[in-house]
């Protein structure tokens, strides 16, 4: 066990729909991430540091609170140009982030500036750094994990929209369930090489569903009846934009793999519903015509989806 820092996904206890999100996240990264709400206390990081386990490059990188710019986007050595003619990079948090998982606790006291490179970034899905006439560029696509104390401030609505998934974790946790958690917890960190080691088997077990699902993915149809469906609950539940429509395709096409099938079902539409709409569902829902499935595919639709 090369990693006694993370406690095993699998050895959890409760959170299933957050643990859910996170492994159809694993299953198609392109679903854009989660974003996990709940009280202090709520095992919100153990959680999101259980999700690079199951991606194929298992890196996990933290986004400090505190981050300068730099710190996030990378440096260039102008003197390394100047002497050998080329631009010295000093990779960032996003550079190192790329395949993997960016984790930014407390995503809604980020400061304004940083909100701007990470939206950036996350929409295309390539880090740009320009000094003094020189640049350097690189990719940088990583499944983004936010987590926040709505108590303590809200998210900016261009960030909130660009997380995939919306999951909320109640602070109320049954005395049964409440018992387990911190029996778990003691044997973690009394010895947490014997306690990885017991999750093991069970670890391995979640690893390898997300693999096989990851590799039956492609196989699924994004079928247009599947599609008509969720066009139609996204506008009636009020959404702004397009993503939702998108995203929850995307999910329900992954739980689809995950269970095995090769084709999407209501049950795999219902069970990604309220990830996808939690954090986009207006009041109130518009008192218009339904809108034409086919929208999704126009041009001006495209420009909106560019780098979901």
């Amino acid at each position: 066990m090369t990693d006694i820092a993370h406690f095993p996904l699998a050895a959890v206890v409760g959170a299933d729909e957050l643990k859910l999100a996170l492994c159809l996240n694993a299953i198609d990264p392109r679903i854009g991430g989660v974003l996990i709400e709940g009280p202090r206390g709520m095992a919100k990081s153990t959680l999101a540091r259980g999700l690079a386990d199951l991606l194929a490059s298992g890196q996990f990188v933290t986004l400090p609170l505190g981050a300068t710019e730099e710190r996030l986007v990378g440096t260039l050595d102008l003197d390394a140009a100047l002497g050998e003619g080329r631009a010295q990079f000093s990779p960032g948090v996003l550079a190192k982030a790329d395949g993997g998982v960016l984790y930014v606790d407390e995503v809604n006291l980020l400061p304004d500036h940083l909100v701007d490179l990470l939206l950036d970034v996350a929409a295309s899905g390539t880090n740009l750094i320009e000094r003094d006439g020189i640049s350097h560029r690189h990719a940088a696509r990583f499944v983004l994990i936010g987590t926040m104390n709505p108590e303590e401030g809200e998210l900016r609505p261009q960030l909130l929209d660009r997380f995939g998934f919306n999951v909320a974790l109640s602070g109320q946790t049954v005395p049964a369930e409440r018992g387990q958690i911190i029996r778990r917890r003691l044997d973690f960190d009394s010895d947490p090489v014997a306690f990885c080691e017991q999750w093991a088997d069970p670890q391995a077990a979640l690893r390898e569903r997300c693999i096989q699902a990851r590799a039956r993915l492609d196989s699924i149809e994004l079928d247009d009846q599947a599609l008509a469906q969720i066009t139609q609950r996204c506008f009636a539940a009020g959404v702004d934009g397009m993503r939702a429509d998108l995203v929850w395709l995307r999910g329900a096409r992954a739980h689809a793999a995950w269970r095995g099938a090769d084709a999407i079902t209501e049950q795999d539409i219902d069970a990604v519903a309220e990830f996808a709409l939690r954090h986009r569902r207006q009041e109130q829902a518009p008192a218009a015509s339904p809108p034409n499935p086919c929208l999704l595919y126009t041009s001006d639709a495209a420009d909106e989806l560019d780098g979901v």
